[in-house]
């Protein structure tokens, strides 16, 4: 039951903006370690990205850029089972803040707890972070990025318990899902496993002879 939550926070549309990262170690079942850093996006903010996280440019005037956290980051993530609630878009800032860089991908697997979410809590009318956090009874301080990963782990540890399920890969798989992976060089995202086709029967057209026979 060990796995890392994670949430980014980003100063404007681009991907490659991050400005707030949260990571949330959990071991046996148990939060084990908490971390949060302020990240120079070195970047212009956006008004709106202020107004749903709070980040201003002075909060990280003096703070590391993402390639001088990254060797701290790295060891955090490298060969963990990593969570994130709508884990297509904190992939994805990971891998764009990575690219930007020119720095290695480097390999671990992910899963998504909105999406398992939306598989599970069927009665939910939303499955957002603050609505399954509300359902479960988890305190959440929204687009705050230590407690959105906080809220990520807790929620993962509550579906888990849900399906009496002790190893999120195999939750995951339970309900019908291939985690995503991040390796060097590239990705696959968190999804159902495509199914393979079907061969469709040739049908078979009579010979010359059979014609003649039968004609």
């Amino acid at each position: 039951m060990d796995f890392t939550a994670i949430d980014f926070e980003t100063a404007n549309s681009s991907r490659s903006s991050a400005c707030a990262l949260g990571l949330v170690e959990v071991t046996a079942g148990r939060i084990s370690a908490e971390h949060v850093w302020l990240i120079d996006p070195q970047q212009r903010f956006d008004g709106m990205n202020i107004s749903i996280h709070g980040i201003t440019p002075s909060m990280v005037h003096g703070k590391p850029t993402f390639a001088e956290l990254w060797p701290t980051i790295e060891p955090l993530l490298k060969g963990r089972v990593v969570v994130a609630h709508n884990a297509a878009f904190d992939m994805s800032v990971l891998r764009y803040c990575l690219d930007g860089e020119t720095l290695a991908y480097p390999e671990f697997q992910y899963l998504c707890t909105y999406i398992l979410g939306k598989k599970m809590l069927l009665d939910l009318p939303s499955h957002k972070l603050n609505v399954v956090s509300q359902h479960f009874g988890i305190a959440l301080r929204h687009h705050d990025a230590l407690d959105d990963a906080r809220a990520c782990a807790a929620i993962m540890l509550k579906l888990m318990e849900q399906e009496g399920q002790w190893d999120p890969l195999l939750l995951a798989a339970s309900r019908g899902y291939q985690s995503g992976k991040m390796y060097a060089g590239g990705y696959t995202p968190f999804s159902v496993p495509k199914k393979p086709k079907k061969k469709r029967a040739v049908k078979e057209l009579p010979s010359a002879a059979s014609r003649s026979v039968t004609g």
